[in-house]
């Protein structure tokens, strides 16, 4: 696969998510993908290393707590080899009236059209006053 198709792949996982199309998404992912979340587990409890299984949940149990999905919008890419590196930003309001407005720095492997591989950074310290705090 060339760089453009690997970029092509990673954006078009944020246009699955961005309309709820979780299925979708999680089909771009290879059956052995792993996706890991930045933060201390200890102090954020979704933070740590996910399987393909585990990310689909949680992906799942997100969007069942927003009123109306979460835009995920890619601000840049650039691919070089396997690797895709994207500027992202998301908004949702969640049913409890809490907003969720992040930026994240993605880092994706792609292979054989697959993301296999994702690193995901962000606001965790965010994350955690809205989809974690009581």
């Amino acid at each position: 696969m060339s760089t453009q198709d690997n970029k092509q792949t990673a954006a078009e996982f944020f246009v699955r998510f961005s309309a709820g199309d979780i299925p979708g998404a999680v089909g771009l992912l290879s059956a052995d993908a792993t996706w890991w979340l930045a933060g201390k587990p200890e102090l954020f409890p979704l933070a740590g290393l996910h399987t393909k299984e585990e990310i689909a949940r949680l992906f799942t149990r997100m969007i069942s707590r927003l009123k109306a999905g979460l835009s995920m919008t890619v601000k840049n890419a650039i691919a070089e080899g396997d690797l895709v590196a994207l500027e992202v930003e998301s908004h949702g309001e969640l049913s409890n009236g809490r907003v969720y407005h992040n930026e994240y720095h993605t880092l994706m492997r792609v292979r054989g059209g697959k993301i296999c591989e994702v690193r995901e950074y962000n606001d965790t310290l965010h994350s955690h006053k809205v989809w974690v705090e009581p």
